[in-house]
């Protein structure tokens, strides 16, 4: 899991060589998670001899479900963001709603 500390957005991915995928995100491209300012900072790691076990993971963080609302409360202390929006659940960490879902002073 990666978060731009401007943004404090999160990402997660898997890849097979983290150093090279990190700076490839904060190359300022085309992608999805380039930014024009703030920089892409690893926050968490997993690590898996299977590419199947891996991309399994992913998934199952990805969708939102379970998976990815426990990592969140595991790392509560070391996102750069930690704080929750205002009438939300705590439980509920706020990188877990579409744009679309966020009140409009988030």
């Amino acid at each position: 899991m990666i978060q731009n500390n401007k943004t404090f957005e999160t990402y997660i991915g898997s890849t097979n060589n983290l150093n090279q995928r990190i700076k490839i995100h904060n190359a300022k491209g085309k992608k999805f998670t380039t930014r024009k300012n703030g920089e892409w900072v690893l926050i968490y790691a997993e690590a898996y001899l299977s590419k199947i076990d891996a991309l399994a993971r992913e998934k199952r963080l990805k969708i939102h479900g379970s998976g990815k609302i426990e990592l969140f409360k595991r790392l509560k202390n070391s996102k750069l963001d930690a704080k929750t929006g205002e009438g939300r659940s705590e439980s509920i960490p706020s990188d877990c709603l579409t744009k679309t879902q966020l009140p409009a002073n988030s």
